[in-house]
């Protein structure tokens, strides 16, 4: 299923891309700040699942920034979609057998530091996985990485001292944090939120991590950013949409494209 899925993409897209990006919620606007050479509708791929979430656009599109080749995803596959971990990072493992080094990945979170704002970007240095399935169990196969891979470094600390200096560079202010991936699709509850920080996170969301193991068992480099859509510390009565996080995430979608424009062209 996998040659097949990237012979159809290889056959479709006029370059060899270096560079893998996934856009999370409502993010998925980066595709205009580079110059487009291919554009395939999910439904179009063999073997590819298909996004069912507002502000998940669904097309894989090719193109160049920076002078690099690159191939982005305009909306993921969440768990909690019904989609197996095998079928979340699918389009991970089919990126690597295209020849991506280097994977970019984006996500809406939950802010869980006092510090933050929403629309404050934050840099992903580590994460807590508390999703209720790790993407390689099974039998691994040996071509796609090893049985036990590291996970010391599953952030390229490379790619967040690029990053934090281009935030400085461009005046676009980077808050950095760990990000815990939790199953969803419900909203924390209170209880929840405190808990989550208390064991060391920053932010809270429904995906990235699966993409992340995925990426690091495939040998690539990796770099991740969240958009805080929303704040654990809410008035009493308000509860959170996923509306609100769509508009939190599209506001502050701007900066998230400086940032990753300034870092492609730094690798």
């Amino acid at each position: 299923m996998m040659e097949e899925t990237a012979r159809y993409i290889r056959e479709h897209i006029p370059n060899n891309p270096e560079i893998g990006i996934i856009l999370g919620s409502g993010l998925g606007n980066f595709t205009r700040e580079i110059n487009v050479q291919a554009s395939l509708d999910y439904r179009e791929i063999p073997h590819f699942p298909q996004a069912t979430v507002k502000g998940h656009p669904g097309f894989l599109t090719a193109g160049e920034c920076s002078g690099k080749g690159i191939l982005v995803m305009g909306g993921r596959f969440h768990y909690y979609e019904g989609h197996s971990m095998e079928e979340v990072v699918f389009p991970v493992r089919i990126m690597a057998m295209l020849g991506v080094k280097t994977m970019l990945i984006s996500n809406a979170a939950g802010g869980l530091n006092p510090a933050f704002r929403v629309g404050d970007l934050m840099v992903i240095t580590d994460h807590i996985n508390l999703q209720p399935e790790n993407p390689l169990r099974g039998p691994n196969e040996e071509k796609l990485g090893p049985r036990f891979p590291d996970m010391s470094e599953p952030y390229s600390r490379d790619l967040v001292t690029k990053a934090l200096a281009a935030g400085r560079k461009c005046g676009v202010p980077l808050q950095s944090g760990v990000y815990a991936g939790v199953q969803g699709p419900c909203f924390e509850t209170p209880a929840e939120y405190r808990f989550l920080h208390i064991i060391g996170a920053d932010a809270v969301g429904m995906s990235t991590v699966a993409e992340v193991i995925a990426s690091v068992h495939a040998g690539l480099k990796v770099f991740a950013l969240s958009v805080i859509t929303d704040l654990w510390v809410r008035e009493q009565g308000k509860p959170v949409t996923h509306e609100e996080v769509l508009e939190a995430a599209a506001a502050a979608e701007p900066k998230l494209s400086i940032i990753f424009k300034e870092l492609i062209a730094l690798l």
